[in-house]
């Protein structure tokens, strides 16, 4: 399972607010999408993160489901292995042993219908968390890009800076749907 996405742009940050206090009303509107932006990536890396945790408990209630359906599957065949013998040597097997591999093999169909929703909502919540991982990805770009704009006074790099903070934002709503 993939660890949960970080945000390590706080020295980025914190190069942005001193330029912002050096002075200029379009380096303060940097700074401020710059913080708008590093909210969005910090919610983002949060629902990221829960959604691999989702994903990792699911799968293990799956995996245990599956454990639980080879279980049945194993007693169905030792009771069907006795019931055979039984007949082989001429004798009639228990009057209960006839219900209780039906049972067994009833149990195995609900405990796989049980499994393999588990699996899909793991699968579920860990494509919701790869969307969200790449939102996380690309607001740390956006982030970058601004302390980098801020730094070299370059209009153009912040304007990149908010396009890919709405690619990132999109990334957010996708990872929510």
């Amino acid at each position: 399972m993939p660890e949960d996405p970080e945000v390590p742009t706080e020295h980025l940050h914190d190069a942005i607010h001193e330029e912002a206090e050096k002075g200029g009303s379009w380096v303060m509107a940097v700074a401020l999408s710059t913080a708008v932006v590093a909210v969005l990536a910090a919610i983002t890396a949060l629902l990221a993160g829960n959604h691999a945790n989702e994903a990792m408990m699911d799968q293990i209630q799956a995996s245990d489901q599956w454990a639980f359906y080879q279980a049945k599957g194993i007693k169905a065949a030792v009771l069907e292995s006795k019931i055979e013998t039984l007949r082989g040597l001429g004798k009639e097997p228990g009057a209960g042993d006839e219900e209780k591999l039906e049972k067994y093999k009833a149990d195995q169909k609900e405990i796989q219908t049980v499994a393999e929703e588990k699996t899909k909502a793991s699968e579920e919540h860990l494509a919701h968390h790869e969307t969200l991982a790449r939102g996380v990805t690309v607001f740390q770009v956006a982030i970058a890009i601004a302390a980098i704009a801020v730094l070299t006074r370059r209009r153009w790099m912040w304007s990149i800076s908010l396009l890919l903070g709405l690619c990132g934002c999109v990334f957010l709503v996708l990872g929510l749907i």
